[in-house]
């Protein structure tokens, strides 16, 4: 449990009527239903309880609740990946992992600073950082359950052994992190992508289709990954001007009690205007983190994601026409023809097969990229709006009590 910050099981019970999680799948399909009724953040982990009401005939339970930490959905993430029957399949992006530390870093900042502020200064600090930790606790949450329901919600990932296992087994699946030797390993597997993506990156697509999407994916990608780092810099202005407006406030209250004309009520009523605008700007910046942010930083892992699906394509092309000449070989020489044709028919199948059902995963992707971001870009424009007016009308009632008038 953080240091000064109540962990409560309970967090998730605010605002569950507008959760925004779930628009990146189709919940109209209710044969497999998952979300995250509750979780719990510890200081090391945080324990999600994963809640599922189903229908399909292969689950023992029509309804049931497991506990699952972030490593059992790195573990599931990877089942999927590493499967070559899900070779042509978008696989959802792995949640991030909770990262709680700058949240406690700055906590143990205030701490340290306390006998150098006063204690209103203190107590909005603290205000100000249990409302960061707890809009991270929430994104955390949210990253894991849209995981969850991406899988849920796909015709042949749903049906996954590996994921039943996930929803349905209630003891412990002492899912561990891997060693070095196989962290290495995953390195070196990594270069070697990397090689083969150079080695094949010249190469022309047969298929027109999927030409046009490799090239737009490469430089969607690199676009909204800087996208990204913009508006991450933009929340964080914001919520710099939230931390500014706090000590500014603090500072003219302490000049309004050491001031004996007039000044000290035009300071008090500047103090006051700030701790309301302070809260504005903190919401300005929680919904644009929320609408704008959040949404960018999805997509550009989704985005990674189908470029990972083009590059597992583009390997089986490749394995197809090296099949291909080491066929024409064989008849060449009149050695292991048939080995040959095994090999050439087998690579043939795989592509075709990964071909057919990779064009059906990107058009969903481009479907369901459009609305997500149509809805939440709109949502983020009218937030826009209410935060400014409620700002003119805050200054303009600020003015009007300088003024001596009624607000």
């Amino acid at each position: 449990m953080m240091d000064g910050i109540d962990d409560s099981p309970d967090l998730l019970a605010e605002d569950q009527d507008n959760k925004t999680r779930s628009d990146t799948v189709d919940l109209t399909d209710t044969s497999l239903m998952v979300d995250i009724s509750d979780a719990l953040s510890e200081r090391e982990k945080v324990k999600f309880t994963v809640h599922t009401k189903t229908t399909l005939q292969h689950f023992k339970n029509s309804e049931m609740s497991v506990v699952r930490q972030h490593e059992e959905f790195v573990w599931l993430h990877d089942r999927y990946v590493e499967n070559e029957e899900y070779a042509g399949v978008i696989i959802p992006p792995a949640p991030p992992k909770p990262d709680f530390d700058a949240s406690r870093e700055k906590l143990q900042r205030l701490g340290e600073g306390e006998g150098t502020m006063t204690k209103e200064e203190f107590t909005k600090m603290k205000q100000e950082l249990e409302a960061e930790y707890l809009a991270t606790f929430k994104k955390t949450v949210a990253m894991h359950e849209v995981f969850l329901q991406r899988l849920a919600s796909h015709p042949v990932l749903r049906n996954d052994v590996n994921f039943e296992v996930f929803l349905e087994y209630a003891g412990d699946m002492s899912v561990r992190g891997k060693n070095k030797k196989e962290r290495l390993g995953g390195f070196f597997k990594s270069i070697t992508k990397t090689a083969d993506e150079v080695l094949i990156s010249g190469q022309k697509d047969v298929d027109e289709f999927f030409e046009s999407e490799k090239v737009f994916l490469i430089e969607y990608h690199n676009k909204i990954k800087d996208a990204t780092g913009k508006a991450d810099k933009m929340t964080k202005v914001h919520k710099s001007v939230a931390d500014s407006y706090i000590q500014i406030s603090t500072g003219l209250v302490q000049l309004a009690t050491i001031e004996n004309t007039e000044l000290d009520r035009i300071y008090s009523k500047v103090a006051e205007a700030l701790e309301k605008a302070r809260k504005l700007q903190g919401r300005v910046a929680s919904d644009e983190d929320l609408k704008l942010s959040d949404t960018l930083r999805y997509y550009m892992r989704d985005s990674m994601a189908a470029k990972d699906l083009l590059y597992r394509r583009m390997r089986a092309l490749v394995d197809y026409e090296n099949a291909n000449k080491a066929l024409e070989k064989a008849r060449t020489k009149n050695k292991e023809v048939a080995a040959a044709e095994k090999t050439q028919e087998l690579c043939c199948k795989k592509f075709e097969k990964i071909s057919e059902v990779a064009k059906k995963e990107i058009q969903e992707f481009k479907s369901r990229r459009i609305i997500y971001f149509r809805k939440h870009l709109v949502e983020l424009v009218e937030l826009e709006m209410k935060h400014a007016k409620a700002q003119v009308q805050l200054l303009k009632n600020c003015i009007t009590a300088l003024q001596g008038r009624e607000e």
